[in-house]
């Protein structure tokens, strides 16, 4: 069964929970109490600091958000009476929050851990300020809780350029890939892509932890690419800038000029298309190769078949 087939078949497990030890590991974060469960529903990727809660305050409360308490939260819970702090605690950690995250390595009074293991709510400690662990979160959950889909195909970054290479099983894509990799190359993904819809125009495509930096070869299995040639031979993501799209055959109906401009459509957003025909004797590395530096150069406004088009106009003017 092919990679694809099988993260397919488990891919629903493993969506809109967040693992607390990812969090952790992400951010840097210690973890002071983790509870019974490793992951937490988060439905936003802002967070919220308690502030007015913790006075009993609840209108607009947002308890579905990650709680972030600083220095100003701290220095209230410890100014508290015994009998007030646990009361307000308590009625803070019984609505349910998904986790709480303490800035500037400050220490929680004992009665703020006590609740949360009794509400079985995660604590975390990080050394970050207040506001520079909000943004951290806020990227990090930002990627997290991205609309995400699955699609079959291989992700490199190629001269800076992130190529997503689709095309029927046994094309060669993963030939191709490899042959990229030993030019210098990256890889992002082989067989398995996560793309994730980061914002209305841009897409960010990853692997699988389970096949991470894994790859499939025909006649060999899988081999691990960041063994074989180094870390810096593998990326842990990649904005998806171009598509190109291997079809076995003659060029037949395909755009030999590349005047015309074809797209691929994800989530909405739409990435420049090229099909690359595959036949005996092709260099379909190289060509991916120069694709990926004429992406580039369209970008920075120089168009190769603008410029014929322009000329053949000035020659019949």
């Amino acid at each position: 069964m092919k990679i694809y087939n099988i993260i397919i078949k488990y891919w629903g497990i493993f969506m809109h929970n967040v693992n607390v030890n990812r969090l952790a590991d992400q951010l840097d974060l210690s973890i002071l109490y983790m509870g019974e469960r490793d992951s937490m529903k988060l439905y936003t990727s802002n967070v919220h600091r308690p502030g007015l809660a913790l006075t009993g305050f609840y209108k607009n409360f947002s308890s579905q958000r990650m709680q972030i308490f600083g220095k100003a939260e701290l220095a209230y819970l410890y100014s508290l009476p015994k009998e007030e702090l646990v009361r307000q605690l308590e009625s803070y950690f019984s609505h349910d929050i998904p986790c709480a995250v303490i800035a500037w390595n400050l220490r929680p009074p004992k009665e703020f851990m006590e609740l949360a293991e009794k509400h079985d709510i995660p604590v975390l400690s990080s050394n970050l300020t207040t506001e520079k662990l909000g943004h951290a979160a806020t990227l990090f959950l930002d990627n997290e809780l991205a609309p995400c889909i699955v699609r079959h195909g291989g992700l490199l970054d190629v001269s800076g350029v992130g190529i997503f290479v689709t095309g029927d099983s046994g094309v060669g894509k993963s030939e191709a890939a490899l042959e990229l990799i030993q030019h210098g190359h990256r890889m992002v993904a082989d067989d398995v892509v996560e793309i994730r819809k980061i914002n209305e125009e841009t897409l960010l495509g990853s692997s699988p932890d389970v096949v991470k930096h894994m790859m499939e070869i025909r006649g060999l299995g899988l081999i691990d690419i960041s063994v074989l040639y180094g870390m810096g031979a593998v990326m842990e993501n990649k904005t998806i800038r171009l598509c190109i799209h291997l079809e076995l055959g003659d060029s037949k109906g395909i755009d030999r000029l590349g005047m015309a401009e074809n797209y691929i459509e994800l989530m909405g957003v739409k990435i420049p298309k090229i099909t690359i025909p595959v036949r005996p004797g092709r260099n379909i590395s190289r060509i991916i190769e120069v694709a990926a530096m004429n992406f580039r150069l369209k970008r920075l406004g120089h168009n190769p078949a603008d410029l014929l088009d322009q000329k053949l106009l000035n020659l019949l003017g």
